[in-house]
């Protein structure tokens, strides 16, 4: 019988070969790291199981654990996260159908070498020390893949674990401190321990303590973080037209936020706010749509933040579509407008279109790239309120709204419009993330979308009012407080990402000066053989 055959009566009490048996649990493998990467997907809305955050992960890292082999980690790390990119982005399916599986598959690329990492810190039976370098690594490495995805090209910050807290007011604390990517470090470190105390009977008191201290450092932070102080109050109105479909869409819709707007006459507001692609001219090159908005700033008694979806080619902007946010007052627009700097991977420009262009063809891709703004915009109102605007994805990005709070705005305002993915989780998931960015910076933020949903949210990231859902076609007015004063988020920037690359190079570095330190185990000699050429065996 020749080496590597198996005879054909080998098999299982199924029939089954020995072959057949490992690649059918390899294929189960597959299957039960695909489902485990997609469980944390569940924490963010519209599910919003966000105490489900704390133990989504644990079920993945035991996974990866069992794994046995570095390539067996590495293909357990890669699986779990291309099912947590599918399970985050399955909203964006019925834009991009099949490319949106090429998409996490390469995403998923990104925790392959997170599962390696996992494998060695928590599998076989770790010490003590590697126990607690474990709760500190594995979140280090999480919040490196976190870093990377959340560059504009490769989708951006949606999904980051942090942003499924975004109504824990402890959570929002530490938001305050350290910014979305503490939150994310804390969730990881949490299910890390949480594994250990599972699965490894030696590390229970460490993974114990561990979870202790997590608890006691959240406490401390929620007392002694400091808190923006209130000052005064403003008036805001959010205009949602609602979902207007078929021919002439732009036009009704327009004459629907008119109507709304109308009613808000003797209200006594501050700000209108209108969402995303409420306006599909250049207003300067239209002034009869200009004057109308004018007249509606007079009638109401304040500016209207517009945004525009229009072809444009004045002034020293290159010519093409621009998404602007414009603000409006009763002589017509005031000169303030915010060209949007960060747009929607194939919502709004295809990356390397000439090797990716087919994308239009599968999906709703877009046809023609949008053009970028180049700089963040604060604008001021008569009455001295300074906003900063931002347009749709960039709630995503917490950098954004931190420079423009140091940049002096009170109030931070998303024109939003999801109107594509109305029935999905896509709209109150993209609402939660004002709470995050308002808890980051210490100032109120108003979310206004054509088609829901809209929120409002205070200076400590709790929600102010009752949002407007998907089905409402309505105008709200909000009282929001204004608050003076800076967290340490803003003080001090992410923080947390550059001490998580201190915790991983120092782990590395521990790492190789082990395997310095280590001597190669040294060949044995080969035995000495007789004249006959036969070994020759001790003894003779």
């Amino acid at each position: 019988m020749r080496v590597g055959r198996l005879p054909d009566e080998r098999r299982d009490e199924g029939g089954a070969r020995p072959g057949e048996r490992l690649l059918h649990s390899r294929i189960a493998r597959g299957v039960a790291g695909l489902c485990a990467g997609a469980l944390p997907a569940l924490a963010f809305p519209a599910p919003a199981l966000w105490w489900f955050a704390y133990v989504a992960l644990v079920p993945w890292l035991l996974l990866i654990r069992s794994a046995g082999t570095w390539r067996r980690a590495a293909a357990d790390g890669w699986l779990g996260g291309t099912g947590f990119m599918l399970a985050v982005h399955q909203w964006l399916m019925p834009s991009l159908h099949v490319f949106i599986l090429v998409l996490a598959a390469l995403l998923g690329l990104l925790w392959a070498p997170w599962g390696v990492l996992v494998a060695r810190l928590i599998g076989g039976s770790p010490s003590v020390l590697r126990s607690l370098a474990a709760v500190a690594v594995v979140p280090s490495g999480w919040l490196m893949i976190e870093l990377v995805r959340s560059w504009e090209g490769l989708g951006g910050p949606w999904g980051l674990l942090g942003a499924s807290q975004w109504e824990v007011p402890p959570a929002l604390r530490v938001a305050s401190v350290g910014g979305v990517w503490l939150v994310s470090l804390g969730v990881v470190a949490a299910n890390t321990a949480l594994a250990l105390l599972v699965a490894v009977a030696s590390a229970r008191r460490t993974a114990g303590a561990c979870l202790v201290a997590g608890a006691v450092a959240v406490g401390a932070t929620v007392v002694w973080a400091p808190r923006p102080e209130e000052s005064g109050s403003v008036r805001i109105a959010v205009v949602q037209p609602g979902v207007v479909e078929g021919p002439g869409s732009i036009d009704r819709r327009f004459a629907r936020g008119e109507e709304l707007t109308r009613g808000l006459a003797g209200r006594d507001v501050d700000l209108v706010v209108w969402g995303e692609s409420s306006v599909g001219v250049d207003l300067s090159r239209n002034p009869d749509e200009a004057d109308r908005v004018a007249a509606l700033s007079r009638e109401v008694g304040a500016d209207v933040l517009v945004n525009m979806d229009a072809r444009r080619a004045d002034g020293p902007a290159r010519a093409g579509i621009y998404k602007s946010a414009v603000l409006v007052g009763p002589d017509g627009p005031t000169g303030d407008r915010y060209d949007k700097m960060r747009l929607v991977p194939f919502g709004e420009y295809i990356p390397a279109r000439a090797l990716l262009g087919w994308a239009t063809s599968v999906g709703k891709a877009a046809g023609e790239d949008r053009l970028r703004g180049s700089e963040t915009v604060v604008m001021e109102l008569p009455d001295g309120l300074r906003l900063g605007p931002l347009v749709c994805f960039e709630t995503a990005f917490p950098d954004m709204s931190r420079q423009l709070t140091k940049d002096g705005a009170h109030l931070l305002v998303a024109q939003s419009s999801t109107s594509t993915f109305q029935h999905s989780w896509a709209p109150a998931q993209h609402a939660s993330l004002g709470a995050l960015r308002a808890a980051e910076t210490g100032r109120p933020m108003v979310h206004a979308t054509l088609t829901g949903v809209s929120a409002v949210y205070g200076a400590d990231g709790a929600r102010l009012g009752a949002p407007l859902g998907t089905g409402a076609s309505e105008a709200a007015v909000y009282d929001v407080p204004l608050a003076r004063g800076t967290t340490l988020f803003v003080r001090l920037g992410a923080w947390p990402v550059y001490g998580a690359l201190a915790v991983l190079a120092v782990f590395f570095g521990a790492v190789g000066l082990r395997s310095l330190r280590t001597p190669a185990p040294e060949r044995p000699e080969p035995p000495a053989r007789t004249a006959g050429g036969s070994p020759e065996r001790p003894g003779h």
